[in-house]
């Protein structure tokens, strides 16, 4: 477990459904885990379902990096930890890991840009004073610890 990182509120269970023929986790639900645990910390800023419904207002992944590290099988029990990269008044960077909860190895990593979008005409606009302030102090925090290996990963042979 990676205890620098303190925001750590998605935990779940690798599904029968989530298997490929391979005979582990299919590339997709880690995608789908990784967006639960990144609809978990918007929660956690107050910029979930509520928000949206109230101002209009949401935030969408607009890019993403995942790094397969070591393969999950049916039943294992997942947790994803969550960093704050970096902010600015539109858009966020996090970084997940996603460890196996009872053996504690690193499965995967995701990294993302969010962007906050005016849902009327679709595009990107500030977010609120109060989640600003939020994130301005979640990132504070977080950019005291030292950026996983895989942040800022670039594709190559």
């Amino acid at each position: 477990m990676d205890a620098r990182v303190p925001f750590s509120a998605y935990r779940c269970e690798v599904l029968p459904q989530w298997i490929d023929y391979n005979g582990h986790m299919n590339v997709a639900y880690y995608v789908l885990a990784f967006d639960q645990a990144t609809d978990a910390f918007l929660e956690n800023i107050n910029l979930g379902p509520g928000y949206v419904e109230a101002t209009n207002r949401s935030v969408f992944v607009v890019d993403m990096n995942v790094t397969y590290k070591r393969e999950v099988r049916q039943g294992a029990p997942l947790y994803v930890t969550t960093q704050l990269l970096d902010c600015s008044d539109k858009k966020i960077r996090l970084f997940h890991q996603m460890f196996h909860e009872s053996e504690g190895f690193l499965a995967a990593t995701n990294e993302l840009l969010l962007v906050h979008v005016d849902m009327e005409n679709r595009k990107g606009c500030p977010f609120p004073e109060k989640a600003l302030n939020r994130l301005g102090e979640i990132g504070r925090y977080h950019h005291s610890f030292e950026q996983p290996e895989d942040v800022g990963r670039v594709l190559g042979i």
